[in-house]
């Protein structure tokens, strides 16, 4: 029991490290399952449209995710334009507002959205197919090589041995993802490191009061789904009475939507 409650108190303490684990874990695994059993490059003209849904449309929908299970995007636009009001925005309100939730929600869910880039860029397949399909790198690495080269280059990702028969100065295509891939990685921690300095620097408390806002946050909403469940019980409890009993309700008090 004792080894459990250290578990559990290291899960608390190192909750945001572990959710940003499991969220980076999550995509890097599901684009192995995509690659193994899923993405079959067609080795034709379609290579560049197929490659590049398999790397843009999976991290867009990841993107997308991180807003939706993110609380704190509904606990922005949840009640934000009520019919009796009109849907005012404006830059000292709502819009405001917005930018100041959002910024960090949409930092958070672009943790999933670029491993999933990154994850694809170093396994190279993806990047592989739609690189043979694309004009441009067609034209770099068969210029001067007659048409024959451009038909050998989009059956590289199904036939590997094919690329030995079409030499050149560039690098390989699985290379080329390689290292865009570890440039991207390098760029998101160095961008991550940045941005945590700057809030750090600037923000109005310092690194103890910063500690002690946090464990109030999280108590503070331990003690309201406490309360709100309690009050919920007691408010369906005198309902379900009332209902079959055949009395009219005693007033009960519930917070209104101007609290």
């Amino acid at each position: 029991m004792k080894k459990l409650r250290t578990v559990m108190d290291f899960c608390v303490h190192h909750q945001t490290v572990l959710g940003y684990s499991v969220v980076s874990l999550l995509p890097a695994a599901s684009e192995h399952i995509f690659s193994a059993a899923v993405f079959k490059c067609p080795c034709n003209s379609w290579n560049a449209l197929y490659g590049s849904v398999f790397v843009v449309v999976p991290a867009f929908i990841l993107f997308l995710l991180g807003f939706m299970m993110n609380t704190r995007t509904w606990r922005l636009l949840t009640g934000c334009c009520p019919q009796d009001n009109y849907c005012s925005c404006n830059l000292k309100g709502n819009c405001t507002r917005c930018v100041l939730v959002l910024g960090p929600v949409a930092m958070s869910a672009l943790v999933a959205h670029l491993t999933w880039i990154a994850v694809a860029l170093l396994s190279a397949s993806f990047y592989e197919c739609a690189a043979t399909g694309n004009s441009l790198v067609r034209k770099l690495m068969c210029k001067d090589k007659g048409e024959q080269c451009s038909k050998l280059l989009v059956q590289i990702p199904c036939d590997e041995k094919l690329s030995e028969k079409i030499p050149g100065e560039l690098l390989s295509l699985r290379s080329q993802s390689q290292l865009i891939g570890w440039i991207l990685i390098a760029f998101i921690v160095t961008l991550a490191l940045i941005s945590t300095c700057l809030s750090r620097c600037y923000s109005p408390v310092s690194f103890l009061q910063l500690k002690f806002w946090k464990i109030y946050l999280r108590k503070e909403q331990e003690f309201f789904e406490t309360k709100a469940k309690e009050h919920a019980t007691k408010l369906a409890e005198r309902d379900v009475n009332c209902f079959f009993e055949a009395i009219d309700p005693t007033p009960f008090q519930t917070p209104s939507n101007a609290d």
